[in-house]
């Protein structure tokens, strides 16, 4: 504790000796700095959001080692999760001169919004927009300050490639954030050689109905490997209609991006009918880890929560949100210590249209926008998410994922993914220490329990019930009819080696509905090289029983596929 104190007590006179430095020169550091908030307030994310950055200010405003001399002003604006109303909250927002915005919580109203700061010169840190097309290539003004999708796709590829299936079915939210997470997926399982055999797009704000025949069509498919990549607030209900469709059961299995662990943490003890639907799912969480910091704040977010009676529970996109409050508010102190000022300019490019109510004419440039960007890229801090800096590519360093397995009321960690030694049954700060090692050998997790409550593998996929049945071909030869004999019909088809054929069928795991074709008119032997030439060209074959007169009477069957 003493050496603690001492840490405090140098911090704070550093911070006390560079505000005199500056009071020398003759800056004066404003009273107050504005500080903007974009995020749905009646929302999963939102909820946990809205009173950890609020926390977070007050924290700020009560620590004299940062902005020293000036208070930290939030001003929040409900986006309602819609693009439209988001906007015209932004840029209300931009009339009352923030220097940044923590938000939006939307990737879909990020891309929007992204539009107004660039023009504008204010920094856009966003805790919860995890698109990675969210690029600072396009947006200069963006900054990441929670995991891209880019990283989680990766870690579901990992898992993935981990129980070696080859085809997944993506279910996804057909907005910017699902559409952006499941093209990366696409890229990330094309570097294991597998790949999304069927996308199953579902329209943002969709009814039952509508849910119900897109996972019906995703049924009909041949992977039994779903990755599930949607919204949380309306997430839950996909599951509640597979399990009518009976998709929960045993040979399914579910891997779920982070927002089933944001639902699922800020819910607290599961209902029990809503837990029965998601029994065996595999889900990821972003990684934050253990420490004293945290776990007060936890407690101190409860205590605020109760207060205000909030009924449902921290995630860690609050944990995020908060940290990206003292991530701003470090970076204005030290923008400030600098010796810059606070202080806005007309755009030229905006003025107010005869007749309209529109005042664009209030919307103000920050003319130290570029500088404040500057110091937010230096970032370099421990908070409640570990460290937190930023990489060349504006993303966090270290990105890392809990994997959990959903059982019982609860779930239960089988592991983790980070970008450093992929996945592991060890803590990702502990794989920190040594050096990276991502070879196949050193992935490992703990077992899993799959849908079905069933330790056993599911094998990933199935005949699809759409496709066409197995086609055979049997030559139709007036010789060895004890082996072979063709009645009436296409399919009455009889003998030793087609009894052969159905028994080792039978013994697959999984169904093949086969026909059988007969070739010949049963008077003469049919030409086997016209035979094989139509199977090799997919004409009308997908295999071919064929029965030689010399191998015939040794008893052996040859069975080409295509």
């Amino acid at each position: 504790r003493g050496a603690m104190g001492a840490g405090r007590l140098l911090v704070l006179c550093l911070a006390l000796c560079a505000a005199a430095a500056a009071a020398q020169r003759g800056i004066r550091r404003p009273r107050t700095v504005s500080v903007g908030a974009l995020f749905t307030y009646e929302s999963t994310i939102g909820r946990a959001a809205r009173l950890a950055i609020e926390l977070a200010v007050d924290d700020v405003n009560a620590d004299r080692t940062v902005l020293a001399g000036t208070t930290l002003n939030l001003i929040s604006q409900d986006t309602n999760c819609s693009g439209f109303l988001g906007t015209i909250e932004a840029l209300q927002l931009m009339e009352k001169n923030v220097v940044a915005v923590i938000g939006p919580q939307s990737s879909g109203i990020g891309h929007v919004i992204s539009h107004v700061v660039n023009e504008l010169h204010v920094p856009l840190l966003s805790f919860a927009a995890t698109d990675p097309t969210l690029s600072a290539s396009e947006y200069p003004y963006f900054l990441r300050s929670t995991i891209s999708d880019y990283f989680q796709m990766h870690a579901v590829a990992s898992i993935i490639d981990y129980f070696q299936w080859k085809e997944v079915t993506a279910i996804f939210v057909d907005d910017d954030y699902g559409r952006g997470g499941v093209s990366v997926l696409g890229d990330a399982l094309g570097a294991k050689r597998a790949r999304i055999s069927h996308k199953a797009a579902i329209p943002p704000n969709s009814d039952t109905d509508l849910i119900n025949d897109v996972l019906f069509r995703a049924n009909m498919m041949e992977s039994r490997v779903f990755v599930v990549h949607v919204n949380p607030d309306a997430g839950m209900r996909i599951f509640a209609i597979a399990n009518k469709l009976q998709m929960m059961g045993t040979g399914y299995v579910w891997i779920v991006t982070d927002w089933l662990a944001a639902v699922l943490d800020s819910s607290g003890p599961g209902d029990p009918k809503a837990m029965s639907y998601i029994q065996g799912l595999i889900v990821l969480r972003q990684h934050t880890p253990d420490s004293d910091a945290k776990r007060k704040f936890v407690a101190k977010w409860n205590n605020a929560a109760n207060n205000r009676s909030i009924a449902s529970g921290m995630n860690s996109y609050g944990f995020y949100a908060y940290d990206s409050v003292w991530v701003v508010a470090r970076a204005i102190n030290e923008y400030l210590n600098s010796g810059q000022q606070i202080t806005f300019s007309a755009d030229p490019r905006l003025h107010n249209s005869n007749g309209s109510s529109l005042r664009l004419s209030k919307l103000k440039i920050f003319d130290g926008g570029d500088q404040l960007l500057q110091q937010l890229l230096l970032t370099n801090m421990t908070g409640l998410t570990g460290l937190v800096q930023f990489n060349a590519d504006r993303n966090l360093v270290r990105p890392a994922y809990d994997i959990l397995n959903v059982g019982g009321t609860g779930s239960r960690l089988i592991g983790h993914w980070s970008n450093y030694s992929g996945l592991s049954v060890s803590s990702p700060e502990i794989l920190y220490r040594k050096p990276p090692n991502t070879s196949t050998s050193a992935q490992q997790l703990h077992s899993v329990v799959w849908p079905g409550d069933t330790t056993t593998k599911p094998r990933g996929w199935v005949f699809p019930n759409n496709g066409q049945p197995l086609r055979v071909g049997v030559p139709n030869k007036p010789s060895f009819r004890e082996l072979v004999s063709v009645g009436k019909g296409p399919d009455n088809v009889t003998g030793y080696s087609v009894d052969i054929f159905n028994a080792a069928i039978k013994l697959l795991p999984y169904p093949v509905p086969c026909q059988f074709i007969t070739i010949g008119d049963g008077s003469k032997n049919p030409n086997y090289d016209d035979i094989i030439s139509r199977i090799a060209t997919n004409v009308c074959l997908h295999a071919l029983l064929c029965f030689f007169d010399y191998f015939a009477s040794h008893h052996l069957i040859f069975l080409f596929f295509l």
